[in-house]
């Protein structure tokens, strides 16, 4: 068998493993009938999280701000698994979970030194004038995204950033 045909057949074969998962990740809904994965924030100041969906399971972690973004991984009864920026995952109850959406400052990007930022820019363009410089971490409310730019806001200041040096939106997720 020639390399040429070699690589073709592997590529076929492996787009018929990747295809149908892409495809069913894009339409799983949970219990809730909302779509799996989806960001939500804490709607509560503190949040237990838990090991497994229910009170009787240990508190693993103890989240200490409101606001914070989160990603809904999976749904049992009213108990959400989320996973935060880091990837921490556990359970929460629904009801400390809102669906305002916020986003998170490239949190990878953390620890890189004091002269690192993210622009916030005052239009959706890359050479748009800076109106704040975010610090990696921040959280930032977002009030829509257009597949590449994030409108959103912090400390009172308005702007646009770019979609992927925000943690709390999909790339090429559009939603106002």
């Amino acid at each position: 068998m020639s390399r040429a045909l070699l690589v073709a057949c592997l590529s076929i074969g492996l787009s018929a493993f990747v295809t149908p998962h892409a495809e069913a990740q894009a339409v799983a809904k949970g219990s809730s009938g909302l779509p799996l994965p989806r960001f939500v924030s804490l709607k509560a100041k503190r949040v237990n999280l838990r090991i497994g969906p229910s009170t009787d399971y240990a508190v693993s972690w103890l989240y200490l701000k409101s606001g914070l973004p989160v990603e809904i991984i999976q749904e049992y009864e009213n108990w959400r698994r989320i996973r935060d920026a880091d990837g921490t995952e556990g359970w929460v109850s629904q009801t400390l979970l809102s669906g305002e959406r916020t986003a998170v400052a490239a949190p990878w990007m953390r620890g890189n030194g004091d002269s690192v930022f993210v622009s916030m820019r005052q239009d959706s363009l890359p050479n748009a004038s800076v109106v704040a410089k975010l610090e990696p971490g921040v959280v930032v409310r977002l009030n829509e995204c257009n597949g590449n730019w994030c409108r959103v806001e912090a400390g009172g200041v308005k702007g646009w950033v770019n979609q992927g040096e925000i943690w709390g939106a999909y790339p090429g997720e559009a939603f106002k």
